[in-house]
């Protein structure tokens, strides 16, 4: 076993909560995701790895499938390294997409299908994407503004219901022709269809790949310090963390069936649907957009699952099923056997009301995209404790360290002369085979993340917690300047930057507050320096109009604040929390 990714087995979360039929390390192979996928294909040939819009797809199919697809991208001119981007929504085009990318050593990145173009130019800007593969309805909304400002090699294009066989061709054509189905019209030459390309004789190139060097993914993030970037994750990294998740969920499991409603263009559902699945032996199960709670509780009722669905998600999509009046009046109890809550705490009310009217097991977990992005979680199979990101998975170390300065040294790492409990708060630190190589072409920014002590490679995660004598960790602040919106993560740099688009702005400042209505947590305001020659000429209400033009709805202010200048320290750094600690929403 390699020692690089072992943890001493004498840490306390080992001694209490530990499921007993998880591993506390384990072996990790290096390996390409394509050889990962290539392993679990010949196991499982004839099981079924995916279903979307009443269609099942084998591992066999979805493999030619991967293989005709990867042989035309190499037809058209892909190679090594070149990045590939995704706007599409969960479907079986884009798992081909990516595992196809994979195979030629290609760099796949997804795209929020939600954002609007300035957004969808940024990410293509940043990760340099050679190719755009898109779905036809969101091509002339959110691709056509921006194509002066960023050349594209070609495009793919793609309707969501294209290869939904289990739906009769008479019904996709007519909810096509009466827009129950989204459409449009690609206008790119030379642009290329999905299901064309599918019809490509197989003749893979050879390509050699590092899997613990050549990049697999780009996933968008804001990092720890909130300014957009794109973390670079290699094969090894997103294989092992697959690994990690099938490990903590019992084993390979063929046949366990893994619900699909988070977006697999975020490190979430990459790794806790799409990879975890094939790690699994299991299948996914895709929902092009969550649908509403009814809809999901028909599905989850009629779709054959002997063996039971996981499903991962953030608490509100929990909160949802448990708080619905009619759930009774479907047959899915025990159904939902293993469910991990993720992007924010989990409730004791909600975990003890789902758990009650489902029949099912929840637990919190904790992950970001610098870790693929899974890192701990609660025991599946026994008690396990509250209030905690519960432990860390297989191969996976982790420990506080000082917040101002991390060459301090250890606050607590689970072993003897560990300081414990909320007096010995420090910053989140992890180590594991599924930490990043680094942001894309920062490296100033990877330099303060990634860091290396007692020989090892630590992720600095941004958040702020304490160890418990148990070695769980409780967070006590998410990142400073985060702002939680309905459970999605706001970073205050992007929405400023997106707000001196505009020719009026001087300069913003953005931070949150609390919901005076209760109902979303925290809500963004704006506080914003006009410039001169455009005082009196804009009011805050056509700025916040311009705003839901250009940002996806979460991201808008709910407040702008037009404030003669905005505060500055003496190095020129905006003082965001001056501003909104003296806001009356905040003192309130």
């Amino acid at each position: 076993m390699s020692k690089k990714w072992q943890v001493n087995e004498d840490k306390a979360w080992f001694k209490k909560w530990w499921p007993k039929n998880v591993p506390k390390n384990y072996d990790f192979p290096e390996i390409t995701l394509g050889e990962f996928f290539e392993t679990q294909r010949k196991k499982y040939p004839n099981e079924n790895v995916m279903w979307f819009l009443e269609t099942w797809m084998t591992y066999e199919e979805l493999g030619k499938n991967i293989d005709s697809f990867a042989t035309a991208l190499h037809n058209l001119g892909i190679k090594k390294n070149d990045c590939i981007a995704f706007l599409l929504p969960n479907c079986f085009q884009y798992v081909i997409a990516y595992f196809a990318c994979a195979k030629l050593g290609a760099i796949a990145t997804g795209i929020n299908p939600t954002y609007k173009p300035l957004e969808v130019l940024h990410h293509l800007e940043i990760t340099n994407a050679k190719a755009l593969i898109t779905l036809d309805a969101l091509w002339k909304e959110l691709v056509e503004p921006i194509l002066s400002k960023h050349k594209l090699d070609f495009v793919i294009y793609t309707n969501v219901a294209d290869m939904a066989i289990g739906i009769p061709k008479a019904l996709r054509i007519l909810g096509k022709l009466i827009g129950k189905i989204p459409k449009g019209k690609v206008t790119f030459d030379p642009s290329y269809k999905f299901t064309d390309l599918l019809e490509t004789t197989p003749n893979l190139p050879d390509v050699k790949i590092n899997p613990t060097e050549d990049t697999v993914t780009y996933i968008m993030t804001g990092g720890t310090t909130g300014v957009p970037k794109a973390t670079d994750l290699t094969h090894f990294n997103v294989v092992s963390n697959a690994i990690q998740c099938m490990l903590w969920f019992g084993g390979e499991e063929p046949g366990l069936g893994d619900v699909g409603v988070l977006p697999m263009f975020h490190s979430f559902a990459m790794t806790a649907v799409m990879t975890f699945s094939i790690a699994a032996g299991g299948w996914m199960m895709l929902f092009p957009r969550p649908p509403p709670t009814k809809e999901l509780l028909k599905e989850i009722q009629e779709i054959p699952a002997p063996k039971g669905l996981a499903y991962a998600g953030a608490e509100i999509l929990f909160k949802r099923l448990a708080d619905f009046p009619e759930i009774q009046d479907y047959d899915i109890m025990g159904k939902l056997r293993l469910c991990v809550s993720g992007a924010g705490p989990l409730h004791k009310p909600v975990q003890e009301a789902f758990e009650k009217n489902t029949g099912g097991r929840i637990v919190e977990g904790y992950g970001l995209s610098e870790a693929s992005p899974v890192v701990s979680g609660g025991n599946l199979f026994g008690e396990s404790p509250l209030g905690t990101i519960g432990m860390p998975f297989p191969g996976t170390d982790w420990a506080i360290f000082p917040t101002e300065d991390f060459n301090k040294g250890l606050i607590a790492d689970g072993l003897p002369g560990s300081k414990y409990g909320e007096e010995n708060t420090g910053e989140i630190c992890v180590c594991g085979p599924q930490v990043m190589k680094g942001y894309l072409n920062q490296p100033e920014e990877t330099a303060d993340t990634i860091k290396e002590w007692d020989g090892r490679k630590w992720l600095l995660t941004g958040d702020i917690g304490f160890m418990r004598e148990d070695g769980t960790i409780t967070i006590m602040d998410r990142k400073k300047q985060l702002i939680k919106v309905a459970g999605h993560s706001v970073f205050p740099k992007e929405v400023e930057s997106m707000l001196m688009k505009n020719e009026a702005v001087s300069e913003a400042a953005v931070a949150g507050l609390p919901d005076p209505a209760g109902k979303v947590g925290e809500i963004i305001k704006a506080w914003v320096q006009i410039k001169p020659e455009y005082e009196n000429t804009i009011t805050v209400e056509e700025l916040k109009a311009w705003t839901e033009e250009n940002l996806t709805k979460w991201k808008c202010p709910t407040i702008i604040e037009f404030i003669e200048e905005v505060p500055k320290n003496v190095l020129g750094k905006v003082q965001r929390r001056q501003l909104q600690e003296a806001d009356p929403l905040w003192n309130k």
